[in-house]
């Protein structure tokens, strides 16, 4: 059984990422508690991340070049400001990053090696090993957080409650992982809750993303009555390894910015023709270019064999593992692939400090939506992102401190027993089949709809006390908001609005409130549901 502290130092961060591990260090000498499902690094998206970090670190390259290129990939509704701070401040995450022992790839003169990825005007992403950034990001910073005395870590225990007076958070309750049926639970107070808490690409079927990532973070900050931005647009990466792997394996957008190629299994190089830049088009349009190929009955593979070859294993060593265990040789095989649920653009809406719209809560890297990446993230800008707000959210809370410490008889306290989400487990399945089925890659009303009505049948069943409830929240938030946008944005794409509406180039943005009601009217006239599918309020 897990030993827990008897005392909270009143600032809590919930996720133990990269935007996690980078608050907590950003925030020392202050006291922080800090709590993790997993050991950390384990259950973070963060370390499996290949490509690296975008920054304009490059002579002649610019925050405004760097900017212009995000704005670009972001289907006119990037926050320019925001994506012009995020690119400005790259080279000193960069540096943070490096003071903390990342060991960043480099030319025989010393400098920095930067490489190109799609959608980016120039090569500008900081690398370590070809394919192993995420992987050794996390490791250095999971040893500085181990040889920092102010940070105290809670491993084992998952956040699923905000407590909270009126507009203001007063701490949260976790439980412990790993058991079935009730669990212990806790209440952890707080003056300061800062969610780090990962995105949702595990409501899909196929995703890259771990288990723990399944929009529980976006879902408490909705029933604590915060905004929810941009939650329609999930971005899915174009070439996940087709195996029968649970996450889906990835093969990172670098072996097509190496010159690998798409084709299908006639041979043809099909994404030339539905793009200029071809494999290097924004992330979207490859994705729903592989979607097509195999909706229509073809397969679809990527071609690393001439323009990477025998090079492949020294080169990215960590695709060349995937596809090994997959059972592929990716210097003679053509590697099979698959779209898979990468990366939400949505999240919970937060200013230039990272402070949501509930006073106390602070949330940064997936879980947040800064307006930095609007309605598709452009390539190696989440790892930026997460540590660019996670430092500007450690200097605002800092900033208040004094008005909070010292704190004294911040008592961590049992509480209610919790169920975890392993008793409702066939449900999720059913949830994740439902998210890819309808909510995918291509979406359009009828399926949407059906979606939603499933999702309320099973929201009526689920016990209040639940992880469950929180996955049905997080997928009920992407469904509306997809059913809300009638037309097709990036990484949004409604096969019965194909075409961008100019009056709907905006972001959105929703309470749980909000969303409950918009689902009443969407389903009213559908006879097979109860009449009262709406029951949870914000």
């Amino acid at each position: 059984m897990t030993a827990l502290p008897q005392t909270s130092s009143g600032i809590v961060i919930v996720g133990a990422g990269l935007a996690g591990l980078f608050a907590a260090l950003k925030l020392s000498p202050l006291p922080v508690t800090l709590i993790a499902s997993a050991p950390i690094g384990e259950g973070a998206s963060s370390a499996w991340a290949q490509g690296g970090i975008a920054a304009a670190i490059d002579e002649g390259d610019t925050p405004e070049d760097h900017a212009k290129d995000t704005i670009q990939a972001g289907a006119g509704i990037v926050n320019e400001g925001i994506a012009l701070l995020m690119a400005s401040e790259a080279p000193a995450r960069i540096n943070d990053l490096l003071s903390y022992g990342v060991p960043f790839d480099r030319d025989l003169e010393g400098k920095l090696s930067l490489s190109r990825e799609a959608a980016h005007g120039r090569p500008r992403i900081v690398r370590v090993k070809g394919d192993m950034a995420g992987r050794k990001i996390m490791e250095a910073l999971i040893a500085a957080v181990r040889h920092t005395p102010s940070i105290s870590v809670i491993e084992g225990f998952a956040a699923h409650e905000i407590i909270s007076k009126g507009n203001n958070i007063t701490g949260v309750e976790a439980h412990e992982v790993g058991s079935t049926g009730s669990s212990r639970s806790i209440s952890i107070p707080a003056w300061a809750v800062i969610f780090a808490s990962g995105g949702l690409g595990g409501l899909y079927k196929v995703t890259t993303n771990p288990p723990e990532a399944r929009g529980n973070g976006l879902a408490m900050a909705a029933r604590a009555g915060a905004v929810i931005a941009d939650a329609e647009f999930v971005q899915f990466h174009p070439t996940g390894i087709a195996a029968d792997i649970d996450p889906s394996p990835l093969a990172t957008e670098a072996l097509r910015g190496e010159g690998a190629h798409l084709i299908n299994n006639l041979g043809e190089r099909f994404m030339v023709p539905a793009h200029p830049d071809a494999e290097l088009a924004p992330r979207d349009i490859v994705a729903r270019a592989v979607f097509d190929e195999i909706a229509a009955g073809r397969e679809a593979f990527l071609d690393c064999r001439s323009a990477i070859g025998k090079h492949f294993k020294s080169k990215f060593p960590q695709v060349f593992s995937y596809c090994q265990a997959a059972g592929i040789d990716p210097e003679v095989d053509l590697i099979p692939v698959v779209p898979t649920a990468h990366y939400h653009m949505g999240g919970v809406l937060s200013d230039a400090n990272g402070r949501s719209t509930v006073n106390g809560l602070w949330v940064c890297g997936e879980v947040a939506s800064t307006g930095a990446h609007g309605a598709n993230r452009l390539a190696s800008n989440s790892l930026l992102e997460a540590c660019v707000f996670a430092a500007r959210i450690a200097e605002d809370v800092m900033s208040l401190a004094y008005h909070h410490s010292p704190r004294k008889n911040l008592k961590i306290t049992a509480s209610e027993a919790f169920r975890e989400a392993g008793d409702d487990e066939d449900k999720i399945q059913k949830i994740r089949s439902l998210m890819s089925k309808h909510a995918g890659v291509s979406r359009n009303k009828k399926g949407l709809i059906s979606a939603l009505g499933q999702l309320e049948v099973m929201m009526m069943d689920a016990p209040e006390r639940s992880q469950f409830i929180n996955i049905l929240v997080a997928a009920k938030m992407i469904v509306v908001a997809a059913l809300n946008r009638e037309e097709s944005r990036g990484s949004h794409f409604r096969s019965d609005y194909p075409e961008a509406i100019d009056t709907q180039r905006h972001r959105s943005f929703f309470t749980l409130g909000q969303v409950n009601n918009m689902s009443h009217e969407f389903l009213s006239d559908d006879t097979n549901l109860p009449s009262n599918v709406v029951r949870l309020s914000s």
